[in-house]
């Protein structure tokens, strides 16, 4: 395991620390193997179309924790999208059995021009006074920007006199767009600055705490979790200070998934001695039984895992053979981030559909636990078989919409909302996904089946409307070669 500095304000971005790319096209057995094998090398685009942000995943991260503010130091621009974490924190917050989430708190230092030529970190001191004024936050997370980066500010000096100032926690992010073309990092950015600022090594364990990491899905833990005798402590929405505290006290650490959870959970055990449960999550029937066998043991509660594992089995696995007759050999694509795309495939195979192919946002080489057992494609493929026209791909639609009209399968299943609508243009049942527990465990699986199950069945709304629906790409574009513009030697031609 490599080791993490929280001496050091800044995460190393996840190209050095786990060599990851954005750049891959083949099978995703080939993927795994030079991964594995220390030989796999990013295979770069000369031509971009569209990427996402490392500042706000790292406002998404820290924005839903109760009880704190944010500010990002930058320009009011870069904070022009963080009003969708306001819808989301309260329609999720239902789904997490939490009735009245406070309101999330991000504010803009509003860096102007002037700044950006003589430093902006006065703007950032009364930004934080402020704040701390106007909603008295118990803690503060300053969020970076490429602006405040390229200008060299001194996030963390200011950040510290403040939260001498203030007396309470004062974090500075790094997390600055320019900083990793993988956006994930922003992620990594923003459980960095939790735990060092928010977790402390605590001698007093509580032996049926589980922690577990992760975004945004509905309470399913609490379920399970009650019929084994334990109890969840949810990672970071909806989380408080007290809770995240109590991370420290915890008896194992889980995460719904190792691409988003894997950087908190190595920290955690790392500087609490809190071990992160190296299994993969459970997606599909084989890693299911896997995971319980996993929790129980390092859990204590090998028996109580046992007796679960062999009821919900019981209950779940006929309704799961009865949704198998009617969607064994349908096709399907999948396009999402890291390893919730490789779980969506481990369903899909599950249910014996042929997976045509799948459009990665990023991968990694290995997690900062590097256990093999953790790696959800590595897992996916034993358990199921390969997956061809497997790409690694930062979210460049002009791919994604060649390969879906070139693979014409029978359901697209995507993880995010702005990206499903490339199949209803193109006549194809789409299935957006937006909440990450749906599909977990052995009801999960039962639960995804019936939505891809009517999906499929019901496709005449999406067959009118892409008779009238306009695709931007030319046929030209359609018929060439879907990679036309990513290199084969990893510098940008090809």
């Amino acid at each position: 395991m490599s080791k993490i500095d929280l001496r050091s304000p800044e995460v190393e971005i996840r190209e050095i620390r786990l060599n990851s790319i954005t750049g891959f096209a083949g099978s995703a057995s080939g993927l795994v193997d030079c991964a594995r094998c220390g030989g796999l090398g990013d295979r770069k685009r000369a031509f971009t179309q569209c990427m996402s942000c490392s500042t706000s995943k790292a406002i998404c991260t820290v924005s839903l924790i109760q009880d704190i503010a944010v500010i990002s130091h930058g320009p009011l621009g870069c904070g022009a999208r963080f009003h969708e974490y306001a819808f989301t924190y309260q329609v999720n917050g239902a789904k997490r059995g939490v009735p009245n989430p406070k309101q999330i708190r991000v504010f803009s230092s509003d860096m102007g021009e002037e700044d950006t030529i003589y430093g902006g970190a006065e703007k950032l001191r009364t930004a934080i006074r402020e704040v701390y004024e106007r909603v008295h936050p118990r803690a503060i997370f300053i969020v970076t920007t490429c602006a405040s980066g390229i200008i060299g500010d001194d996030v963390e000096g200011v950040s510290n006199e403040a939260q001498e100032e203030l007396g309470i926690p004062v974090s500075a992010i790094f997390c600055e767009g320019f900083r990793s073309r993988i956006w994930t990092t922003g992620f990594d950015a923003g459980y960095h600055g939790i735990v060092r600022k928010l977790v402390r090594p605590s001698e007093e364990k509580i032996p049926n705490l589980v922690n577990i990491v992760n975004f945004w899905g509905s309470d399913i833990f609490s379920k399970w979790f009650q019929a084994l005798g334990l109890v969840p402590n949810y990672l970071t929405p909806y989380a408080t200070l007290e809770s995240i505290a109590d991370a420290a006290k915890a008896v194992v650490s889980v995460q719904i998934c190792p691409t988003l959870g894997s950087y908190m959970g190595a920290a955690i055990e790392q500087t609490c001695g809190v071990p992160e449960l190296t299994e993969a999550p459970p997606y599909g029937i084989p890693q299911t039984d896997r995971w319980f066998r996993a929790l129980g043991k390092a859990t204590g509660k090998e028996a109580e895992a046992e007796r679960f594992i062999e009821k919900e089995r019981a209950e779940w696995l006929p309704r799961f053979e009865e949704l198998k007759k009617s969607l064994e050999g349908k096709t399907a694509y999948v396009t999402a981030g890291a390893a919730h795309g490789h779980a969506m495939l481990a369903i899909l195979k599950e249910y014996g559909m042929n997976t045509l192919g799948a459009g990665i946002f990023h991968h990694d080489s290995v997690y900062d636990n590097p256990s093999d057992s953790l790696d959800v494609l590595k897992t996916t493929i034993g358990d199921y078989g390969d997956v061809g026209n497997y790409t690694v791909c930062n979210r460049q639609e002009y791919e994604l919409v060649n390969l879906l009209n070139r693979l014409k399968p029978d359901i697209f299943v995507a993880r995010h909302g702005g990206i499903v609508r490339w199949g209803a243009r193109l006549g194809i049942p789409a299935l957006l996904v937006e909440d990450e527990h749906y599909g977990m465990g052995y009801e999960g699986l039962v639960r995804y089946g019936r939505r891809l199950l009517n999906t499929i069945e019901n496709v005449e709304f999406i067959k009118n409307f892409s008779r009238h629906a306009k695709i931007p790409y030319s046929e030209k574009w359609l018929t060439s070669d879907p990679y036309t513009f990513l290199s084969e030697d990893g510098n940008g031609g090809h």
